[in-house]
């Protein structure tokens, strides 16, 4: 049985972040892929948007991470060459009865350390972009956009230059604890013997989690599929900022958000399912038009245009309330070597060079135990 020090089971932008991380450490990181392509899933099917950390419970790990996350990521790309650009968002509140929730995501941001919101009316919005229709707003000028792509590529560049051996195609369809070890077999006759394994399976973690013998069903999560269309812009934008309604139940809403060249689309909205599809319903149009019009009424018909859609790993179902990021080690489920990251959805991109040091750091207390 061949052996490594690290298995990475995912090569999403989390699991791409891990091996690096633990690559620079000089470990021997091997990292399997179900996919023939890195981060083609979750990591490529989301808004592009660097997060600057409003609306997370302060002391949560997203809060932390995300707020940690955030320069670290822009540093990153500026020292790599990653394209990016801090354009800064508004959360825009449309009526006097939203106004509210614009001062509650102000003081959540501000106990989780954002400094640089700034409480807008809805003159100086609407000053800033013309053609927003707005009651008040907020202005986050650390939210922006990346190049997820060239971010990932440059992720796994690192890795592989610091040893890590990547696995396409590759499933792992079990775990098995053993004396010296974690054994993770890959179909057929393949194992691998890790002292610790990272799963950061994303939409597969739960299912990989359920294949780990020995690993008792209450550390298991349900997981929650949450689909979200996006739909393109026919057309110029008229928006040099990202735009943000006020949060909805499951998401942030149908926002507009930008790609580095000046692209705009909306999305995602919310739809709950049962199994993975990544298909965008034209019929999804009409609520779109709705959503967009509350904050950009002079929008058009015949300007969406069906784009893509991506699924969110959720812990939390339908009017439940947000859940945290789960980094569950032994401490928890009683499996030496074994780390399983559960929910990791939005911010997990902003969040994913500290999440990756953290994930490091269980990494190495087993490795040096």
């Amino acid at each position: 049985m061949d052996t490594a020090e690290v298995l990475v089971v995912g090569a999403g932008v989390v699991g791409l972040a891990v091996a690096r991380a633990l690559a620079l450490q000089g470990r021997e990181v091997v990292v399997a892929e179900a996919g023939r392509l890195v981060g083609s899933q979750t990591s490529a099917r989301n808004s592009g948007v660097i997060h600057a950390g409003l609306y997370y419970p302060p002391g949560s790990l997203k809060a932390r991470l995300c707020v940690e996350g955030r320069e670290r990521l822009y540093a990153y790309c500026r020292a790599r060459g990653v394209e990016h650009r801090r354009c800064g968002k508004l959360i825009v509140a449309t009526s006097e009865g939203q106004l509210a929730q614009l001062d509650a995501i102000a003081l959540t941001a501000a106990n989780a350390g954002v400094e640089d919101l700034r409480r807008l009316d809805g003159a100086e919005a609407m000053s800033l972009e013309p053609g927003l229709q707005a009651t008040g707003a907020l202005l986050s000028p650390s939210t922006g956009i990346l190049d997820v792509h060239a971010y990932m590529l440059s992720l796994q560049g690192e890795a592989e230059a610091n040893g890590a051996v990547f696995a396409l195609g590759t499933e792992a369809t079990s775990v098995t604890p053993m004396r010296n070890g974690l054994a993770v077999a890959f179909g057929g006759a393949t194992q691998l013997l890790a002292r610790v394994v990272v799963n950061a399976a994303g939409l597969g973690a739960t299912t990989l989690a359920a294949r780990v013998s020995g690993l008792g069903a209450e550390h298991v999560p349900r997981l929650h599929l949450a689909k979200g269309s996006y739909f393109s812009l026919r057309g110029r934008s008229p928006f040099s900022r990202l735009i943000y309604p006020v949060p909805q139940v499951g998401g942030l809403g149908v926002h507009l958000t930008l790609d580095l060249a000046g692209q705009a689309r909306f999305g995602p909205d919310v739809e709950w399912v049962e199994a993975i599809d990544y298909r965008v319903d034209p019929a999804r149009a009409l609520a779109f038009y709705e959503a967009v019009r509350a904050y950009w009424p002079r929008l058009e018909d015949g300007r969406l245009a069906p784009d893509y859609a991506g699924v969110r790993p959720k812990l939390s179902g339908p009017g439940e309330p947000p859940a945290d990021f789960r980094i569950d080690g032994a401490d928890r489920h009683g499996i030496a070597g074994l780390i399983n990251l559960f929910g990791i959805e939005s911010p997990g991109l902003t969040a994913s060079l500290a999440l990756a040091d953290v994930v490091a750091g269980r990494a190495r207390e087993t490795l040096e135990d």
